[in-house]
């Protein structure tokens, strides 16, 4: 009976992940197809990818996608670890109201936090303009403060663990050997909470290259990421050279959470090393 029931749970997982990749392996197969058709096999070729990267609009859509995640990722890195410290030092009856407001951009709906993003530029902009000053408008510095914003609740959380493991002795021994509160930083704190960092870093730049809702309703019309020009594409005839673009975002969204879950996988190893 047990062994069935571990073949029925076997087979229902084998299921669902059927389900859930079947339609992402197919993508990928077609993105090396030679023919323009998603459906029929005509042979392998790169003819896809080449056509790719001849595209203007989406090497100059791709250029902005990897600027804005680079510039958001490092921006809410430094704001979420000094945001994560400062959390870690404040009161319990401050920090666990401060702590549920920082995760409502996590938990809210990608549309609501796009469209209320809009809206405040837009009245921002328009209070703005109404006096002799440059203009403003949408483009790329909203879209990067947008980016900045989503992402700094992801860095703070994956910091905050790092400082609870942390020995708050070590802070108070480095200072009263002479040490300022900036050179303790970086000497103690920085090395036991980089591991944090560097997570909270790749999962804030994973979601700025995935983004798509918020950056619709942020980048204005002179702005394009790559998401925005792949959703440009499929209303036109669907070719596929869609299939070659998402493949190297799947791929490289991939590669970033593998980097995430073995940097995590030594340092849990390492962590029970340092205990036994």
């Amino acid at each position: 009976m047990k062994k069935q029931r571990r073949v029925g749970n076997r087979l229902f997982m084998a299921l669902v992940f059927l389900f859930l990749y079947l339609p992402i392996f197919l993508l990928i197969i077609f993105s090396f197809n030679s023919g323009n058709s998603n459906a029929v096999w005509k042979g392998f070729s790169l003819h896809w990818y080449t056509e790719l990267f001849r595209d203007r609009i989406v090497m100059e859509s791709l250029y902005t996608t990897l600027l804005v995640s680079l510039l958001a990722t490092v921006i809410s890195t430094i704001a979420g670890t000094f945001a994560a410290i400062g959390f870690f030092n404040m009161r319990r009856r401050w920090r666990s109201p401060l702590m549920t407001v920082n995760s409502i951009p996590m938990m809210n709906a990608d549309i609501v936090t796009g469209v209320s993003l809009c809206l405040l530029f837009v009245a921002f902009f328009s209070f703005w303009n109404s006096f002799d000053l440059p203009r403003l408008s949408m483009g790329f510095g909203t879209l990067l403060i947008a980016h900045v914003t989503f992402n700094i609740p992801y860095v703070i959380l994956n910091v905050l663990p790092k400082l609870r493991q942390m020995d708050k002795n070590l802070v108070d021994a480095a200072m009263d050997l002479g040490c300022t509160w900036m050179r303790a930083f970086w000497k103690v704190i920085l090395p036991e909470i980089k591991p944090g960092i560097v997570s909270g870093a790749l999962i804030a730049f994973t979601m700025s290259v995935d983004d798509f809702v918020i950056s619709y309703f942020t980048a204005g019309s002179s702005t394009q990421t790559l998401a925005m020009a792949i959703y440009g594409m499929t209303k036109k005839r669907i070719t596929p050279e869609i299939n070659a673009v998402s493949t190297l975002l799947f791929a490289v969204v991939l590669l970033l959470l593998v980097i995430v879950n073995v940097r995590d996988a030594r340092a849990e190893k390492a962590a029970a090393k340092r205990h036994n």
